[in-house]
């Protein structure tokens, strides 16, 4: 395929496949980053932001790592969660493969927007990413938020059990389906 003077190649690996993914998501979350950055200022969690907000709820202790509910959150979240469904509104074929993919890639965005906020804030900067410094990160392990490790550890999970096939599949599969991510058939 040529487009001008510039060939492009498809990615055929499907190591390569979830390596550029991962990579466009961390650029997805550096711009996000900066769009928040330009919201929030140096008041992070939506903290100076005229929207509502749920500061107890033992709901938010379960679910939100004892975050405050903000209007602001409760819009965004589902947004980037659509955003990264997008591809199957527009016929990528669904299954639980690239649900978990769709998912991993989440995570991945969620943790790679919020450590970039820090890294890249004028205000803020690696130097008061810590536990004592931010207040809306309420449990830490090993110098990171809790939730880096959750999530991180789940997007691995995803992807490796997306990158599964059970012997029972393996050379049984309609050769017409070809999976996005590996390009190969499943």
């Amino acid at each position: 395929m040529r487009c001008s003077s510039i060939r492009l190649v498809p990615v055929e690996s499907g190591a390569w496949r979830v390596a550029v993914a991962l990579a466009w998501t961390v650029a997805l979350a550096w711009l996000f980053a900066h769009v928040e950055i330009e919201i929030e200022g140096g008041s992070g969690w939506a903290a100076s932001l005229p929207t509502w907000r749920v500061e107890q709820h033992w709901a938010l202790d379960l679910f939100w790592g004892g975050r405050a509910m903000t209007g602001y959150h409760a819009w965004m979240f589902p947004f980037i969660a659509l955003a990264f469904h997008y591809p199957f509104a527009f016929g990528q074929r669904w299954d639980w493969r690239a649900e978990c993919k769709a998912m991993a890639c989440i995570m991945v965005f969620w943790i790679s927007e919020d450590a970039l906020w820090f890294a890249i804030n004028p205000a803020w900067g690696m130097d008061r990413f810590h536990a004592a410094a931010v207040p809306w990160h309420k449990h830490w392990i090993a110098g990171l938020p809790t939730d880096y490790w959750v999530f991180g550890t789940a997007a691995v999970a995803l992807l490796f059990a997306a990158s599964v096939k059970p012997a029972s599949v393996v050379g049984a599969v309609d050769a017409s389906t070809r999976d996005p991510w590996s390009g190969q058939t499943e």
